[in-house]
């Protein structure tokens, strides 16, 4: 019989450039885990910017408060979409800042292989801030190259589903191909047997912080 390997932390911090990326990236992990510890989701663009983008906050509050995010635990800022490597030393100071007041066990970002100028910039300035933390990298499927899981976390078919609906929310993007519904599912399907599990979400290992024990 397989074992999960089994992590915890008291808080579970996620940090996605747009919205939308957490709820792409590990949204069935947060539906599974946002009833048994602290998660905290902090996007920093709001992408308001964009006049064609104007419903984007609301439906991104909508998608956590699905995911059962504490609305006080979702987080939204203002930086530039598409000018963050401009802005990395505030960037990185907000991150800081974000280590200090809630001191997260598990922070999860974009992956490493994101190609995306402000996901690699999050990536980036993460493994800086958080340098003795846990970082786990979740992929957003369309602008990962070469993104390979190999830290796999089973989910229930209930979050998968979760996830979905979340996804719904955002009424802006119903017409990307990655916002499909059979797409996520899918993916789930797929991660769940990389893993040998009916379903997972994947993840690359940007650092891995822990310590072995016989209990």
């Amino acid at each position: 019989m397989n074992h999960n390997m089994t992590f915890f932390g008291e808080t579970v911090l996620c940090i996605g450039a747009h919205p939308d990326d957490i709820e792409l990236g590990c949204g069935a992990l947060i539906a599974d885990i946002s009833d048994q510890t602290n998660v905290v989701c902090v996007t920093l663009s709001d992408n308001q910017e964009n006049p064609l983008l104007t419903r984007l906050v609301e439906e991104h509050q909508e998608s956590m408060r699905i995911l059962g995010v504490k609305p006080e635990n979702d987080i939204l800022r203002q930086f530039s979409t598409r000018r963050f490597p401009a802005a990395r030393q505030e960037i990185l100071e907000v991150m800081i800042e974000l280590k200090k007041r809630y001191h997260p066990e598990v922070v999860l970002v974009h992956t490493g292989q994101d190609i995306h100028q402000d996901h690699k910039t999050v990536t980036e300035e993460a493994l800086r801030a958080f340098r003795g933390t846990t970082l786990l990298g979740f992929d957003v499927l369309r602008s990962s190259y070469g993104f390979f899981p190999n830290f796999l976390v089973e989910v229930s078919e209930k979050a998968v589903q979760t996830k979905i609906k979340a996804l719904r929310a955002y009424t802006t993007y119903e017409d990307k191909y990655y916002f499909d519904q059979s797409i996520i599912h899918a993916t789930a399907i797929r991660h769940g047997a990389l893993a040998e599990r009916p379903f997972a979400e994947g993840f690359d290992i940007l650092r891995i912080v822990g310590q072995f024990g016989n209990q």
